[in-house]
């Protein structure tokens, strides 16, 4: 795409013009009946405590909801730390019924599939669903066939459709998606598919809570918890990469929607929230008190439940 093409397409007169033609579900639907988090200069901080800003710190911390200073670089290494989605799952109300995709292969890894228990699918690996659909036998066969610009991440199309198609059939009380393909354009320093990957992930999230709430088993009674693992450097320069040396990359959003969360919009001049809330937010969400068997997590941001 031309200069011309791509500002067409994407500029606007004013920032919240801009942010809503890019992301028009996080900033039409989630900004009006859920609650957005992070925007500095509206006096909304979010950030990570870990002190890497990089991936598996971050993972880490939603996860487990702290930083852990062991958990120092991307290499598959089997986390100690048990996270939120399998101390749930060790509890009868949801055994079974908790899955994770992701396009980073190494999620097998941060979730520590072998101890947790649920199905965690990612990267290329082929998805072995009991009993195995059409469509999922399609995607593992893409999978294998597809080109690999990146070992060990995928395109973000291969973990979407796998994942919805996961909730079609099996309808899990608890589904987590991870996508990548923001990271990696920005990394490869390509704005324009910067671009068109963050659109992306607007429409899968749209398509994800609209199938929620076309089915009467999860409409009115579903959350949406939106979060990423670091940030980014600033402009002109830092936007593609992240990590230690800028400290910017510590700076995340968060966007929250729901039947227990107010709509209050873009948060504006509140206290800062942190990256190791999330974990304990999510079992908030579900009813469970996560602070009560880890209390190094952080506490739930209370506002998206409704205190």
């Amino acid at each position: 795409m031309t200069s011309r093409g791509l500002k067409k397409e994407y500029w606007r007169d004013t920032p919240a013009e801009r942010r809503k033609t890019l992301m028009p579900f996080l900033w039409s639907v989630i900004a009006a009946q859920g609650q957005i988090y992070g925007n500095r200069e509206a006096g909304s901080e979010a950030y990570v405590t870990n002190g890497m800003n990089f991936s598996y710190p971050g993972y880490n911390e939603i996860f487990a909801g702290f930083p852990d200073p062991k958990v120092d670089s991307n290499d598959k290494k089997y986390n100690a730390n048990v996270s939120v989605l399998e101390w749930l799952h060790a509890k009868p109300a949801y055994k079974g019924k908790i899955a994770a995709f992701g396009a980073w292969d190494t999620f097998p890894w941060i979730l520590n599939a072998p101890r947790a228990g649920f199905p965690v699918n990612a990267g290329f690996d082929a998805f072995p669903l009991s009993p195995m659909t059409p469509k999922i036998e399609m995607l593992n066969q893409l999978k294998a066939e597809a080109p690999r610009d990146v070992e060990g991440e995928c395109d973000d199309i291969y973990p979407f459709h796998t994942a919805l198609e996961y909730w079609r059939v099996k309808k899990p009380a608890v589904l987590y998606l991870s996508l990548g393909e923001t990271d990696h354009w920005a990394h490869a320093g390509n704005y324009t598919e910067y671009l068109r990957a963050a659109r992306r992930v607007d429409e899968y999230v749209k398509r994800l809570w609209e199938a929620a709430q076309s089915d009467p088993s999860s409409r009115g009674v579903t959350s949406l918890v939106l979060a990423v693992d670091h940030g980014r450097g600033e402009a002109p320069v830092g936007w593609r990469s992240h990590g230690q040396k800028l400290p910017q990359s510590k700076d995340v959003w968060m966007a929250f929607l729901g039947p227990d969360t107010k709509a209050l919009g873009e948060r504006k001049n509140i206290p800062a929230i942190t990256q190791s809330q999330v974990a304990a937010t999510i079992a908030a969400l579900l009813g469970e008190d996560y602070n009560a068997a880890q209390p190094r997590a952080g506490k739930p941001v209370a506002e998206v439940l409704g205190q």
